[in-house]
């Protein structure tokens, strides 16, 4: 018979599954308190870093319809729970293993697909999204810029030309 603080542990799990858009296992073996408290830090106010119990963790994944830490949940695991930016979070967590060689990205779930600790290297890699959308309004104002001065390269051309007709009627009367 499962204890009630059990339950109620899956299902505060399960939640912050069902209201993460990403999420990613870790191992922190040899981490301190403190270590831990700065990878919190670290990984900003979207994301939730929580230290679970493997076989709980487990249950709440398969209430969630989570698959990808199938076999995974061993040893000291933690999970990164984000509802943020998930670039920003693979950040938080690379720049910490890289000073906290003792934290190890496992795997994670990306909008319900799982990913390897590669492809979260590879998210990491990416700009925010910030910086992505505002490419993406410089290349649309560029094209816009082009368009108008393309709709304009004609009407400027025209009164050009109706110019140089005028001169060269005047410049014809007057001789």
């Amino acid at each position: 018979m499962p204890k009630p603080r059990n339950i109620a542990a899956v299902k505060e799990i399960t939640a912050l599954f069902k209201a993460s858009n990403a999420a990613v296992l870790t191992e922190y073996r040899g981490l301190s308190v403190a270590q831990i408290t700065n990878l919190r830090t670290a990984l900003g106010p979207d994301t939730t870093y929580a230290v679970l119990k493997n076989t709980l963790t487990s249950i709440a994944a398969k209430e969630a319809g989570v698959t990808a830490f199938e076999g995974q949940l061993s040893g000291p695991s933690a999970i990164a729970f984000i509802t943020g930016d998930p670039v920003e979070a693979a950040k938080g967590l690379r720049d910490f293993a890289k000073s906290n060689p003792q934290l190890i990205v496992k795997s994670g779930v990306l909008d319900g697909r799982a990913i390897s600790a590669a492809d979260v290297n590879a998210l990491a890699d990416l700009e925010s999204r910030e910086v992505l959308l505002a490419k993406v309004a410089g290349v649309l104002k560029a094209s816009q810029s082009k368009a108008a001065a393309l709709f304009q390269a004609p009407l400027s051309k025209t009164v050009r030309t109706v110019e140089a007709l005028r001169e060269k009627q005047a410049g014809a009367e007057a001789a």
